[in-house]
């Protein structure tokens, strides 16, 4: 028998390992985790490094489709197609060339029907006229004579750049009709498409030629080009090209609301929520009768919650809002007050549903409410939902007034962030982060009395943390558990100062407190890795065999590589089976793999206590020598399993008595009966099972 184990017919304490025997120093949290790193091998001080178990909105271009009744004037509607009157130098409601849609919804012609548009004019008239009709032989085209800048001139030559005149003309050139509105130039009934100009999201081709024309149009002193040309680059998809070409166009010409309007469109759908909102807000201060980016700032600011800031926009004098933006504004708000009123006392549960009808109705952007789910998740206790949570918080950037002032629960919205911030850190230990956080939200909110009580308590908690961990460095055990008692009195619901009072009172041999204050943890973070350790080492102390082989077993399943884990637990299982009077002679922990080479061998082997795992091999097979060596990795990683080999082509017997026909065979027992078999299975099938069957 070739192996390292020590059969075992006596078991006392000294026979654990050192590192469990007298593990408990404490916590010492400078870090920002909050569980034991067994690499280095100090599971019981507070002072020792935490290691973290890590757990683990719509695509918002935020626009309304608008098909038929806009703001467009001069030259372009949503794709930037040039119709009417130029009117651009003319400070109206009339917008020449926005956007009116999101990516998707760019109008199309197709077959026989006819792409309408509203006439240049008031945006309500609701008068609409052709702009082209593809499928038959004639052409419809505008009244009044349309030529772009820098195209086809009247003599059809090619001209330079900013060379035409900006007098909006139609041209006969040969024999037929040219229309220079909506990418489109038509000869004879014939339609020829320009890059990008059905609206779609646009093909490999069409995306080279707009990404072309986008670069020839950067070099351009024509605001007008420009954002045609950005247009273009929208409808296709190619949103960061439109917004360079969109800010070409306002540093040619800033005072243009248009071009903040589309700016400010291309940024919703690059998600860049609060800069859509300066651009919006900037294009209504340009123009404050801007309809349209009165009613996307409103649809934008109740996507981020803000309520009373969207109503204004929507609700605009002397414009009928949307019935649907209406209703959505309603359910929002109704929500929200639900979600406030909860909040105020402490009902977490309604504050959480609330929160999430809130972000269901429409608020999907907003980060408070967000947050206000991982609040209410603290709250009640579940910390890695809470975590876990934080992940889904739409990054806030408050790069205007409208939003860094806007309140949320009673305090600014920025500053509720960080006092949310501030509990997390504090209940998984990050005291300095927590600190920083509370100040950060104090700085930003200095009247609000909340935001001042929690700075103050996490202030005191993280002193009385220090504290704790000076005196248990010092070994006056008994002045750290008060220190770490003074901390528990401002928050009650810590874990981390609970589980290092636990060390306290382990190292005063009072384990009956040890394991409450545990427990405590435990109940606040059911997932704390250093709380069970405690927990398990008290109970061996207190000989609570069962309990501590529990505890031992939720730590394999988290920690199925820690060999001092797999030893404690092994010592725990013999101490428990010999306090119920089993035999334990032949318990043994790590060691080699066995060779079984006689069948009584080999039942005496498979009824060894605990798991057995049982390697059927053949010298000569390519597939069994590439597995052995990993079955020596698994011995050393699994110590509480046994492992077994046998060769079936020098113990025919075995091999015939286990109906062994096909190699590499193993076989998994426990108490002499076979409860796994695996044929050929792969190293990671392998250590499932045996994992599995470890515990």
């Amino acid at each position: 028998m070739s192996h390292s184990q020590k059969p075992i017919s006596k078991l006392g304490l000294n026979t654990l390992p050192d590192r469990f025997r007298d593990s408990m120093t404490f916590d010492d949290d400078t870090t920002t985790t909050n569980k034991p790193d067994f690499r280095e091998l100090d599971l019981g001080s507070p002072v020792s490094p935490l290691t973290t178990r890590r757990s683990s909105g719509p695509a918002a271009s935020g626009l309304t489709t608008t098909t038929s009744s806009t703001t467009s004037t001069s030259s372009s509607s949503s794709s930037g197609s040039v119709s009417g009157r130029n009117r651009s130098n003319k400070a109206s409601n009339n917008h020449s060339g926005e956007l009116s849609g999101s990516v998707e919804s760019s109008p199309k012609s197709a077959g026989g029907s006819r792409c309408f548009r509203t006439v240049p004019g008031n945006p309500d008239s609701g008068n609409t006229q052709p702009l082209i009709y593809s499928g038959g032989s004639s052409v419809i085209s505008p009244l009044v004579n349309v030529l772009p800048t820098g195209n086809i001139c009247p003599s059809g030559k090619i001209l330079k750049t900013g060379m035409a005149s900006r007098s909006s003309k139609t041209e006969v050139l040969g024999s037929g009709t040219v229309n220079y509105g909506h990418g489109s130039i038509m000869r004879g009934g014939t339609a020829v498409k320009l890059g990008g100009g059905d609206g779609g999201g646009g093909g490999g081709a069409n995306k080279s030629r707009g990404g072309d024309s986008g670069r020839s149009a950067m070099s351009s002193f024509d605001p007008e080009e420009v954002k045609r040309a950005g247009n273009e680059q929208y409808k296709i998809g190619n949103l960061g090209e439109a917004l360079s070409l969109y800010d070409r166009a306002i540093a040619i010409s800033p005072g243009n609301a248009t071009y903040r309007f589309n700016k400010a469109v291309a940024l919703t759908g690059l998600r860049r929520l609060a800069e859509a909102v300066r651009e919006f807000e900037e294009a209504i201060r340009l123009d404050p009768r801007y309809v349209k980016a009165h009613h996307r700032l409103g649809s934008l600011l109740l996507r981020l919650g803000q309520v009373e800031n969207a109503r204004r926009h929507l609700c605009f004098p002397g414009y009928q809002p949307d019935a649907n933006e209406l209703q959505r504004l309603q359910e929002v708000e109704m929500h929200l007050s639900k979600c406030t009123d909860a909040r105020k006392i402490c009902d977490w549960k309604s504050a959480l549903r609330e929160g999430d009808a809130t972000i269901a109705a429409g608020a999907d952007a907003s980060p408070q409410l967000h947050i206000c789910k991982v609040e209410a998740l603290l709250k009640l206790h579940q910390l890695e939902d809470a975590n876990l949570s934080l992940s889904s918080i739409p990054k806030f950037e408050p790069s205007t007034r409208s939003l860094s002032q806007s309140k949320f629960f009673g305090m600014l919205s920025e500053a509720y962030l960080f006092f949310v911030q501030a509990q997390i850190d504090m209940a998984f230990g990050r005291f300095e982060n927590a600190v920083t956080a509370a100040e950060k939200a104090g700085q930003i909110d200095p009247r609000n009395i909340e935001i001042s009580v929690l700075l103050n308590n996490v202030r005191l908690v993280s002193r009385a943390r220090v504290r704790g961990n000076d005196l248990f460095k010092s070994e006056r055990f008994t002045e750290a558990c008060s220190a770490y008692g003074e901390g528990l009195r401002l928050d009650p619901s810590n874990s981390v100062l609970y589980c290092n009072r636990a060390a306290c009172w382990y190292k005063l041999g009072l384990w009956e407190r040890a394991v409450d204050d545990c427990n405590q943890a435990l109940h606040f973070q059911p997932n704390y890795t250093k709380a069970l350790l405690r927990r398990a080492a008290s109970n061996n102390k207190l000989e609570r065999w069962a309990e501590a082989v529990r505890d031992y077993e939720v730590l394999r399943r988290v920690l199925p590589n820690d060999n001092e884990v797999a030893e404690s637990m092994f010592y725990a299982q013999v101490a428990l089976k010999k306090s119920r009077g089993e035999d334990i002679s032949n318990m043994k922990f790590g060691g080699e793999v066995e060779l079984v080479s006689g069948l009584e061998q080999f039942r005496a082997a498979i009824s060894s206590p605990g798991a057995s795992v049982v390697h059927f091999k053949a010298a000569s097979n390519l597939q069994c020598k590439e597995i052995s060596p990993f079955i020596d990795t698994l011995c050393g990683r699994y110590p509480s399993i046994n492992f077994f080999m046998v060769d079936v082509e020098e113990s025919m017997a075995i091999a015939v008595a286990e109906k062994v026909r096909i190699v590499p065979t193993f076989k998994i027992y426990k108490n002499g009966s076979r409860v796994k078999e695996i044929v050929c299975p792969s190293p990671e099938v392998l250590e499932s099972s045996v994992r599995h069957y470890s515990f």
